[in-house]
């Protein structure tokens, strides 16, 4: 028996109040309901350390669930660098809505710990990726698109390539800003909205980037990467996190589920061809993107049920299937 109307609209008109103070926790939002990331605490890009060339001077903390993080060390594998900067991995704290280190690190229990140990503002929040250096002993920098930067110019091994060469880098430059906003946070933008009207300004804004992307690949005749070089950009770098958590999260938790990929033939290939580089399977953890998201964001997935979803193996391995007549099946 269905439960009398009066009582159902009680507890919606609740739910709703609660779920509004929830998402203010989860993430900042204007006026109009449009999600609002919060600024980062180390934002500056420092110069290169002038022992940078050490080993172990210098440890790159990430998290295994974190998109941000992951273009940073997608950048530090591609880039060869393990020989002189350590990658430490933290681990999500969903109670205490923290990061945690899984032995003590300088003294450090918790990633706040180091933040405030480092200076920065009380407020701020302790979020991956952050560049830590040894002989200074604070953090660097943790906002991702500057750290990737940063660990471009790295000291590195000679056949070390270069993410941002200088013929591609407006080209870079114009894709990185598009992706940022529509892209990378854009996926953040539809999951966080407010209201059916920022939802559908940031869903239609996200589609059209993936649009625009798949038509300049498609454009290049086979060279493959975003910017046309004979190697992945920084521009590269930062679509991959986004996409390739696209099927396993975003989806079906964002609700970004317009266009499956599969219906952009060459932003298939581009991801499958990005994920067989060297080092970069080895930074992808399907399991732990879905524990963490569907688990961890209670004003989305208020169950904590962690739901089936594809194989990573099935959306990365093989050339994209075509069906006859050449289209997409």
């Amino acid at each position: 028996m269905a439960p009398p109307a009066p009582l159902v609209r009680s507890a919606r008109q609740l739910w709703q109040c609660q779920w509004r103070l929830l998402m203010g926790g989860l993430g900042p939002a204007d006026r109009q309901g449009r999600y609002r990331r919060p600024a980062a605490a180390f934002t500056a890009l420092p110069p290169l350390p002038e022992d940078a060339a050490e080993p172990g001077g210098h440890v790159l903390i990430v998290g295994r669930s974190c998109p941000w993080a992951h273009r940073a060390w997608l950048t530090w594998s591609l880039r060869g660098l393990a020989p002189t900067i350590e990658t430490l991995m933290v681990v999500p704290d969903p109670a205490a809505g923290r990061w945690r280190f899984s032995q003590p690190f300088e003294g450090c229990d918790t990633l706040i710990e180091l933040y405030r140990r480092s200076g920065a503002d009380p407020r701020a929040r302790a979020t991956v990726p952050a560049l830590y250096s040894r002989r200074q002993g604070k953090i660097l920098v943790n906002e991702s698109a500057r750290l990737i930067e940063l660990l471009n110019g790295w000291p590195a091994p000679a056949d070390a390539p270069d993410l941002a060469p200088d013929i591609d880098r407006a080209a870079i430059a114009a894709w990185r800003e598009r992706l940022q906003g529509d892209v990378n946070d854009g996926v953040y933008r539809c999951g966080f909205a407010r209201t059916q009207a920022a939802y559908d300004e940031a869903e239609t804004a996200l589609f059209a980037a993936l649009d625009a992307v798949e038509a300049s690949l498609a454009d290049q005749k086979g060279t493959g990467w975003l910017c046309g070089g004979p190697v992945p950009s920084l521009a590269d770098v930062v679509l991959f996190p986004t996409l390739i958590r696209l099927e396993l999260v975003y989806a079906p938790l964002f609700g970004c589920s317009r266009t499956p990929l599969w219906q952009l033939p060459h932003l298939w290939e581009w991801r499958r061809r990005f994920h067989g580089l060297e080092g970069v399977a080895a930074t992808c953890f399907p399991a732990a993107w879905r524990a963490d998201y569907f688990g961890a964001l209670f004003p989305l997935h208020p169950s904590g049920i962690v739901p089936a979803g594809p194989d990573l193996a099935t959306l990365v391995a093989g050339p994209f299937p075509a069906a006859p007549g050449g289209r997409p099946r």
